[in-house]
């Protein structure tokens, strides 16, 4: 019998998934693998949280695959060789696998091409809406602003949105480690992480009302966006089937959605086009950033003193997720109001956020900074100003700033005279931007 392995990576889910398709299609039987790799644990990136979530994944994605008739291999090591030995093990003709766009996917779709030559399938529409390079300005490799970007993504034609397979044929006796353990991690696991896989992400898709996304996405009290990131950032759900599922309801709140969808996509061209920028200032400013490891670590904390800053940091903590208003905030105050390193604040989102995501981290972190695609890098996001209007009443404050409870309607966002055991603001409120405009030359 032929057979074909379906490396899966950033895509642990059976619905719509174009590298489980192309497998089954290339062949009778199809060896589903992955592969834990170390160097993701040397890197950095393997955060407890993460790891955990991904422990739900690889659980759900087996449990899935065996009631097809298949089930999952999994090896730790090196990709590229673990690939090999099972295509040797299981005598494997081909091996298909989804495109990323960071440097470290880059990389071991590199290795794995050095190994299997044309034998490798590297399938560019599976983490994506529209692949990375797929739609690019005259002269350019990348388009480095959304707007017009976005105008070009609507026109972009989109694949079919695939079944789920009912029956997978996998041979038999190609061994497997166990899968990772379910359950606490370590002791800097967040103690309220949402539950992972593609079963969690299917549930929760079908109960959230996107219709109504428009006018509460911005409303920190009322919590009702998506709560999705996580799962696209482990590919339990496909980007492509939320977007052709939403535009379906062809109301605002669908397309308000699919918009920052269409964000996530605008990032992925701009990492796959400048890897570097996850590390390095993609447009640089010459920024000598303030130093104060004291204030970095009070915003870590959530003892900033704006209340507002400080619950978006404790809802971080204890999550492993914040709301998108509130990364917008806290990431404001950390590089413009604080003027400390955007890579400080960046650091620690991925140190514990599920969905952390190097494209979308790394670039909202640089968009906030002034470093990065924002049109109006200048800009400084002012926290009371923003806490007023988007939380109104406290009522987001109050949830997860305990200490302030006490405090009624807006007076949580001033709370300094009437709460003195709450830290002083690291900045005074008339001084909020200061070091920024002035390092900037704008003041």
């Amino acid at each position: 019998m032929t057979v074909s392995i379906a490396l899966f990576t950033q895509d642990l889910r059976l619905h719509d998934n174009p590298v489980l398709h192309a497998a089954r299609s290339a062949a009778e039987q199809v060896v589903p693998l992955f592969v834990l790799d170390p160097a993701v644990e040397r890197a950095g990136f393997a955060a407890p949280n993460r790891q955990a979530f991904l422990a739900d994944c690889l659980a759900d994605l087996d449990a899935s695959l065996r009631r097809t008739g298949s089930r999952l291999v999994v090896r730790r090591g090196e990709p590229a060789e673990q690939t090999a030995r099972v295509a040797a093990e299981a005598g494997a003709a081909t091996v298909h696998v989804a495109a990323g766009v960071s440097a470290f996917a880059q990389r071991r779709e590199e290795r794995l091409r050095r190994m299997f030559g044309d034998r490798l399938h590297v399938h560019d529409a599976s983490l994506t809406v529209v692949p990375a390079g797929r739609i690019t300005p005259a002269g350019r490799d990348h388009y480095a602003v959304f707007t017009p970007y976005h105008r070009a993504w609507q026109q972009t034609p989109r694949r079919t949105v695939l079944g789920a397979p009912r029956k997978i044929d996998t041979p038999d006796g190609i061994g497997s480690e166990e899968l990772p353990p379910a359950g606490p991690l370590s002791p800097a696991l967040s103690p309220a992480l949402p539950p992972g896989g593609e079963t969690a992400a299917r549930r929760r898709w079908r109960r959230w009302d996107a219709d109504r996304y428009a006018e509460v996405h911005d409303d920190l009290a009322a919590d009702a966006t998506s709560r999705l990131s996580p799962y696209l950032h482990f590919g339990c759900l496909s980007p492509t089937e939320l977007v052709e599922r939403a535009l379906q309801h062809d109301g605002e709140g669908a397309r308000a959605f699919v918009r920052q969808l269409t964000w996530r996509d605008f990032h992925h061209q701009v990492l796959a086009a400048r890897p570097d920028a996850a590390h390095r200032d993609y447009r640089s400013r010459d920024d000598h950033w303030h130093q104060d490891e004291r204030e970095a670590e009070a915003w870590r904390q959530g003892r900033t003193g704006y209340p507002i800053v400080d619950a978006g940091m404790r809802q971080l903590a204890e999550e492993g997720w914040m709301h998108n208003r509130a990364r917008l905030l806290t990431a404001g105050f950390l590089a413009k109001c604080l003027y400390l390193d955007w890579r400080i604040g960046a650091a620690h989102f991925l140190a514990l956020l599920v969905d952390g995501d190097v494209a979308d981290n790394q670039l909202n972190w640089q968009w906030v900074a002034g470093t990065g695609t924002d049109t109006r890098p200048n800009r400084v996001v002012n926290p009371l100003r923003q806490a007023e209007r988007y939380d109104p009443d406290g009522a987001y404050v109050r949830r997860w700033v305990p200490e302030l409870a006490h405090l009624t309607g807006r007076a949580v966002h001033r709370p300094w005279p009437l709460a003195p055991d709450y830290p002083a603001p690291l900045v005074a409120p008339d001084a909020l931007g200061s070091r920024f405009r002035r390092a900037r030359g704008l003041d």
